[in-house]
């Protein structure tokens, strides 16, 4: 999954907020009060914003390794 593709609303998300909104479902999805329609749409919204996470862990880890090689 690419992504460019995410809305604007998962791209504008920080750390905290994607990790909030993450639980959020995992909560609704473990409570299983649910229709399969709102289970795909739950699973495809996962699958963005652990792809948004990614995304803004290696951007943080790309920061951490030029301050690094800064101070060396």
């Amino acid at each position: 999954m690419n992504s460019k593709n995410n809305p604007a609303d998962i791209k504008s998300k920080s750390i905290k907020e994607t990790k909030e909104e993450i639980n959020k479902i995992l909560e609704k999805i473990e409570k299983g009060d649910a229709n399969l329609e709102s289970y795909a749409n739950d699973y495809d919204k996962l699958l963005k914003l652990n792809k948004h996470m990614d995304d803004l862990f290696k951007k943080k880890l790309k920061e951490i390794n030029a301050l690094g090689k800064k101070n060396v």
